[in-house]
């Protein structure tokens, strides 16, 4: 792919989001060897930076199949010491996904997939709390596909959501974060879904393009015990290998009682939210707000961005924003309120996907929905 884009896209991963300078550590990791002409720019730019070590590495998916398919226990319970000395040394961590084809993990063994994930769970944690990282995808036919979209028209998508003015985005999502942090009351309101719950006390967090790539959304926490009501998903979201579609949780007094899902994965979904306790509660309230980014493409890096949507995530919460919720699970659920209405202290905020308080008109895109 000879595109001057990705030029662009590899100045902003290195130069905006992972601020790359001298004397960094940086690891490059894509999964997926279709990745290779964004990683040869990102690695000659972090070199050019003054970056005294730059590693790349790129993994295959058939490969990791095999291994949670065949791998013995004494396999799984290997803890890569290894890797998490080299992490330890590295200041800068950039992801890129790159896969040929999301359904790879559909039918490997799920319990060995869980295990190693927990197993291994100190290697994310030492990227997320100690590097300066960011995550990202690089256009392939599968993600194109997936997206029901032509190759060309998917790289235009990924672009125009990625390549854009991060500095000027930062400042009109301050203005929704200052909103978020004096607010107590949440009301999200559309067909069939009308969820109730706190934020008091729990900051927003701006997601202005430093740690995901294409990044745009201002995320909180609900207070824990808080959340009411029922919520119905209308963003197919592939999950460990799996798509679910018209999701659907009730809650009470914070946990959810009830969840369903179309196409006989119900009982599937419900053995993801029993996987521990804290999975049945809700780790992340956000709203998406980038401009480029309009509708679902099955990839929750970008659909969690929508433009008009939020998510509502159980699960683990962040660090950033701790309700105190701890789970092995965090699954971005999105629902796109081109139908619905958010309420911050009996105040509207956004009606059918556009915000309509006077503080956030500013961040509507110049296109109508």
């Amino acid at each position: 792919m000879n595109d001057p884009r990705i030029r662009q896209f590899a100045e902003i991963l290195v130069d905006y989001s992972t601020r790359v300078k001298k004397d960094d550590v940086v690891l490059i990791n894509a999964a997926g060897l279709e990745a290779l002409p964004l990683v040869k720019e990102l690695y000659a730019l972090c070199l050019a930076r003054g970056a005294k070590y730059v590693e790349y590495s790129f993994s295959v998916a058939e490969i990791d199949r095999y291994f949670y398919n065949n791998a013995n226990k004494l396999q799984l319970d290997h803890f890569p010491q290894h890797k998490l000395d080299f992490y330890k040394t590295v200041t800068v961590y950039i992801g890129i996904s790159a896969g040929n084809n999301s359904m790879v993990m559909a039918n490997a063994r799920q319990e060995a997939v869980v295990a190693y994930a927990k197993l291994t769970r100190p290697l994310v944690d030492q990227r997320v709390k100690h590097t300066r990282w960011c995550v990202t995808r690089y256009p392939t036919h599968a993600s194109a596909q997936e997206a029901r979209m032509s190759l060309d028209e998917y790289e235009d998508y990924l672009f125009s959501a990625c390549c854009i003015d991060w500095k000027a985005e930062s400042k009109k999502q301050e203005k929704l974060k200052k909103l978020i942090d004096r607010t107590e009351m949440v009301r999200i309101s559309a067909p069939d879904t009308d969820l109730r719950f706190s934020i008091a006390g729990l900051p927003g967090i701006k997601c202005d393009g430093r740690l995901n790539m294409p990044d745009g959304e201002v995320f909180t926490a609900p207070v824990k015990n808080s959340v009411q009501g029922h919520i119905s998903y209308n963003c197919p979201s592939i999950y460990q290998g799996k798509e679910y579609s018209g999701v659907r949780l009730e809650f009470s007094d914070g946990k959810i009682v009830k969840a369903t899902a179309e196409g006989g994965m119900t009982k599937s979904l419900n053995k993801i939210l029993d996987a521990d306790e804290g999975a049945r509660y809700i780790g992340e309230f956000a709203i998406g707000v980038n401009p480029g980014i309009r509708q679902p493409m099955r990839n929750i890096l970008f659909d969690e961005k929508i433009f008009g949507s939020i998510h509502f995530t159980p699960g683990q919460a962040y660090d950033e924003c701790d309700n105190g919720n701890r789970s092995s699970v965090h699954w971005d659920l999105v629902r796109i309120l081109g139908d619905g209405e958010i309420w911050f202290d009996d105040v509207l905020i956004q009606k059918n996907g556009r915000f309509v308080h006077k503080e956030l008109l500013d961040l509507n895109p110049a296109w109508p929905r």
